[in-house]
């Protein structure tokens, strides 16, 4: 018996059960979220201790065969599962039922080729061994990671994650703990790593979330504040407010208004979010930080589309005014916004005089205030 193993276990064990009991206390995690990660710390859990009593029995009496035999199936069959569920807390849809559907899959395959012997086997004798097909193991795993990587790097963007490229040194550690005990079978460092990218997975996924704001997915105030406390690069500081809109609110109630405010998010994020980060700062106040080599006018155009969209499937769809002023290392980002909100006002102004426009009129009116803003 690896009494250092033991140890490790015993310690790993430990953790994720602490993290088990501080996700279940996490109230800026909703419950979905909250749930696949206690499942993934409890799957992981299992499987250690699955990997532990592997050990224990192999070359035991023939008596503890089955054991041997219970404990391997199941350590291989649903290590992939860990993976999915980790995914499954970023992002659950039809890629997820899938992922599942193939995990499942996999758990067939195993069961109905074990006489075959061709991915593991134990012998007469109680003793494991890896067969001939050991690589389909090894590869239905590195696809599940790869899964994982693939919705992290989806969900990171959709999220404007600013620290997105931190998943694939969490990755590349996975797969090197995972490729050491491939090699040297004896080390069992396997779930160690799988434990430690758990844990790094829900640290990272926490904090993006924490710099969302909870109705919109855009970057929060504070987010947005602490961006802004010390400016280091040159950009365009884009500023929105929607018109009217207590009256929406007064009128459709407040959950349209919320519904309203999510697709507003949601056309703001279209127009800008390739070229700066995407804010809400208050109520119904948007705002974007443009990268300096962003094209505004282009980003302004692509905006009065995606408005124009809505407002053809959503007839009290609000008009936006919007107000833009560049800004250069080391600016005060008061000032800027305030320039900013200056130029919003002035734009309020042209609205409130072309009111009596017709549609058309009004929609070619706000192109050409766009296009002459920057």
């Amino acid at each position: 018996m690896d009494y250092y193993f033991f140890i490790i276990t015993i310690i790993d064990v430990f953790v994720l059960a602490i993290m088990c009991i501080l996700t279940k206390c996490n109230e800026t995690l909703n419950k979905k979220r909250r749930i696949w990660f206690i499942r993934s710390f409890v799957l992981i859990i299992a499987i250690s201790i699955l990997e532990v009593i592997t050990i224990v029995v192999d070359k035991k009496p023939v008596s503890f065969r089955w054991v041997n035999l219970l404990a391997n199936y199941l350590g291989f069959g649903l290590t992939p599962a860990v993976p999915i569920f980790l995914a499954s807390a970023l992002e659950k849809n039809k890629s997820t039922r899938y992922a599942l559907f193939a995990e499942a899959a996999y758990l067939l395959l195993l069961a109905i080729t074990y006489p075959c012997k061709m991915i593991f086997y134990i012998d007469q004798n109680n003793q494991y061994r890896r067969e001939s097909f050991f690589g389909i193991y090894i590869a239905v795993y590195f696809a599940s990671i790869f899964y994982l990587l693939v919705i992290a790097i989806r969900v990171a963007s959709t999220y404007q994650s600013k620290s997105k490229n931190s998943v694939y040194p969490i990755v590349v550690f996975l797969l090197a703990g995972t490729m050491v005990q491939v090699i040297f079978p004896q080390l069992h460092v396997t779930w160690l790593c799988v434990s430690l990218l758990a844990i790094l997975f829900f640290t990272y996924c926490n904090g993006m979330w924490q710099q969302l704001d909870g109705l919109t997915g855009l970057l929060n105030q504070n987010s947005y504040l602490n961006k802004t406390d010390a400016l280091s690069q040159n950009g365009t500081l884009v500023v929105f407010d929607i018109d009217d809109f207590k009256q929406i609110n007064d009128r459709y109630g407040h959950l349209i208004g919320d519904q309203c405010l999510k697709e507003i998010a949601d056309c703001i994020k279209k127009a800008y979010a390739k070229d700066g980060f995407c804010y809400r700062i208050g109520g119904d106040e948007f705002c974007v930080l443009l990268n300096e080599n962003a094209d505004a006018e282009a980003c302004h155009q692509n905006l009065i589309k995606e408005w124009d969209l809505k407002r053809k499937t959503r007839t009290f769809f609000p008009y936006l005014s919007v107000g833009s002023a560049p800004f250069a290392v080391g600016d005060d980002i008061l000032t800027v916004k305030e320039t900013a909100d200056q130029n919003m006002y002035q734009f309020k102004r042209v609205q409130k005089v072309g009111s009596a426009k017709s549609a058309q009129e009004h929609h070619d009116a706000n192109l050409a205030f766009f296009s002459h803003k920057d």
